[in-house]
Order: C-alpha cells, then sequence, then structure tokens
C-alpha cells in the first residue's frame, strides 16, 4: 500500500521565533503581505508582535481581521475581495483555528478562481493550484492548522460546519513561538488543548492510522498529557511543551485522519457556538468508550504514555477502562465541562445527528457508527 505524508517545507520552533518571519519574506521575494487575523488578538496586541516586525524590517503588509472564532463563508469572500484589491502576495496567518483556517480559504480560492462558491470546497477539495503561500503563527496550542492540510468553514446559513481537506493549502512555513500563546486564559487553554488530545487520540486509532502516524500521535499524547495542566497555569514550559505537543498531533492526523468526535463537535459549534476543544472534549470520553473494543492494544499504549503504571499487567479491559479514566481526569483538571448539559436540547438531536453522519471526519472511526448509535452518544451526555 502506497503512504502518502505531507508536512511544511519550513517549521520553527521555541521562544522568539517569530524573528525569522521578515527574513522568511524577504528570501521568498514578497512584496506585500495580507496579514490575516481576529480582532481580539489586535486588541490584545499579540498581533502586532508581529507586524512590529514588519514595519521594522519596511515589510508592506494589509492588515483583514474580519474574522469570527467558527470563520464563515463570508468572512472567506470578504478576504478574497480584500486580498485582491490591496495587491497582496502572500498571507501572514495569525490565530488560532479560525484565522488559519480563513487563510488557507482566501489562499486556496486567489490561485482556484473556478471555486469562488466556497461550499464547493467541501470534502476532498478538487483544486488545481496550490495556495497563495502562507506563513502560519499558531497564538493557541490546539487546532495545530499551522501544519495541516484541513480547514474547516461555517455555513451559517445551514447552520453547519464543513471540513476542506486539500494538500496544496498546507501553509509553506509554521512559526510555532510559544511566546505568542502565552497571552491566553485559561479556559482557552484548557480547551485548545484537548482539542489537541482529540486530534492525537483520534488520529492514533483511526482507520487510516499506520507506524509512522501511530510515532507521531504517541509522542504528541504523551507530551500534551504531561504539560497541558502547567500550561492552564501559565507556567513557561507548560507552554512550551504544548507548542510542541499540538503540533506533533497536526503532524499526524492531518495525514491519516479524525473521527466520530469531531464529526460530533462540528454541529455543536455551528449549531450553539460552542468553542470546538470545549466540545471534542466532552465527547471524548464517550467516544473512547464506543471505540474501545475496535482499537487492539492502543488503548494500553495510550494508558502508558499517560503516566498510568502496570499496565502491561492489565487485562485488556483495564487498560482500555485506565485511559479512559487518565482522559477524563485530564479533563476534570484543566477544568472542562463534563456533559452537554445547558448546550444540547433533544428536540436538537435528529438534525445534530445527520450533520454528524455527513461530517468527512466520520468515515475515519475505527467502528462504524449509524445515526441512531450518534444519538445515543449524544443522549448520554444530556
Amino acid at each position: 500500500m502506497v503512504q502518502r505524508f505531507i508536512l511544511n517545507e519550513t517549521s520553527y520552533h521555541g521562544s522568539g521565533s517569530i524573528s525569522v518571519i521578515p527574513e522568511e519574506i524577504k528570501s521568498r521575494g514578497f512584496k506585500k503581505v495580507f496579514v490575516c487575523t481576529d480582532p481580539s488578538l489586535l486588541k490584545f496586541k499579540v498581533a502586532t508582535k508581529v507586524t512590529d516586525l514588519l514595519e521594522k524590517e519596511n515589510i508592506e503588509y494589509y492588515l483583514y481581521s474580519n474574522v469570527k472564532a467558527n470563520p464563515t463563508i463570508e468572512n472567506v469572500q470578504t478576504g478574497v475581495k480584500a486580498f485582491i484589491e490591496n495587491g497582496t502576495d502572500c498571507i501572514v496567518a495569525i490565530g488560532g483555528g479560525s484565522a488559519m483556517d480563513s487563510a488557507k480559504a482566501i489562499g486556496i480560492i486567489i490561485n482556484n478562481p473556478e471555486n469562488s462558491d466556497v461550499r464547493s470546497l467541501e470534502g476532498v477539495s478538487p483544486t488545481l493550484n496550490k495556495s497563495v503561500p502562507i506563513i502560519a503563527v499558531p497564538t493557541t496550542a490546539g487546532t495545530a492548522a499551522e501544519v495541516t492540510i484541513n480547514y474547516v468553514i461555517t455555513d451559517p446559513e445551514r447552520q453547519r460546519k464543513f471540513v476542506c481537506v486539500d494538500p496544496k493549502d498546507i501553509p509553506i512555513v509554521a512559526v510555532v513561538d510559544s511566546d505568542m500563546m502565552s497571552s491566553m486564559p485559561k479556559g482557552l487553554t484548557a480547551s485548545t488543548g484537548m482539542d489537541a488530545l482529540t486530534h492525537a487520540i483520534e488520529g492514533y486509532i483511526t482507520l487510516g492510522a499506520w507506524e509512522l502516524s501511530d510515532m507521531f500521535h504517541l509522542k504528541a499524547i504523551e507530551v500534551i498529557s504531561r504539560s497541558l495542566r502547567s500550561a492552564v497555569n501559565n507556567e513557561k514550559e507548560g507552554r512550551e511543551d504544548m507548542a510542541l505537543g499540538q503540533y506533533i498531533a497536526g503532524m499526524g492526523f492531518s495525514n491519516v485522519g479524525l473521527g466520530v468526535d469531531h464529526s460530533m463537535a462540528h454541529p455543536l459549534s455551528a449549531y450553539y457556538d460552542t468553542p470546538h476543544g470545549v466540545a471534542c472534549a466532552i465527547l471524548l470520553p464517550a467516544i473512547m468508550e464506543f471505540n474501545k473494543d475496535y482499537t487492539g492494544t492502543k488503548y494500553r499504549e495510550i494508558a502508558r504514555v499517560m503516566g498510568v503504571e502496570n499496565v502491561d499487567a492489565m487485562s485488556q479491559e483495564e487498560y482500555r477502562d485506565a485511559a479512559i479514566n487518565a482522559v477524563k481526569q485530564l479533563s476534570i483538571d484543566v477544568g472542562i465541562p463534563q456533559d452537554l448539559k445547558g448546550i444540547v436540547k433533544e428536540e436538537d438531536l435528529d438534525f445534530l445527528c445527520e450533520s454528524a453522519f455527513n461530517d468527512a471526519c466520520r468515515p475515519g472511526n475505527p467502528r462504524d457508527c449509524s445515526k441512531e448509535e450518534i444519538k445515543e452518544i449524544y443522549k448520554s451526555l444530556i
């Protein structure tokens, strides 16, 4: 079997690594930068850490900040218009998944105008040309959008999110600087960190998993589980570890896919505006329970790298339960809600199940699941 693996052309890691951005722009011959970020990062002067560097080096840029927490079709369309009108030739995306997903869709449409209908990009996108070059600068430790070939756009009219998968959208450069993440509040650090853990666990057990992706996912689970509590407490070492751990998870799942946890989380964000990481985290133990009989010995290795002792002396049932309990405990420790009460309304279940069943992530789940089974998982949490 032929296996494909796609990563950034270049990535930089470590405190202060945003200092390389001007040279990367100059060395590649770019003339005017489209800076894509969101309003909160401007308000709290996080994005200005990068724009100050551009100004110091006399690099011209246009600032685009019409980006929502769950970026919409309209955010992409206005971005495409602004990119063209301002004569920009590359993108620097500063933010979490929202800014980077917006940038990917904008960059793809600029070089593939036949796909200007954003909905046409859903699923395995049919694009012909590579995106406008993107330099991605994450400010959260969770989505790993800086290293993935995926992006997610919200369709408010149809009250749904759709996943786009396109190898041509991957940023050419990722700059993973933990200093850019230091202003994240505790709640956001926890939710994005649990999103990263979900990426790692789902990527490890997905149907497309293989030895190379397993290597990344197990290391990501180890790093995230040992460092998330520290990161939530805003300790420097925890922040640095989480910046790396979420990136490693992205290296894996981008290439092998996810599962039904993400399929069920997407409609929660689209319909109720639930933060994506919170939705993933609440669902994760229930999804792990649903999948456990279809994972071989993988839960033993999850338990092991999460610090559970004596896993080799455990029965299969014991180590599977131990892995699920370790995830639950981490979630509790960082303050994630443990159910969907107050979020999901029973009268919405049919719509949520339909959306989750049709989501692009569901086919990768190790256990096939029906709409009725999806509904039962939702119901167990409300």
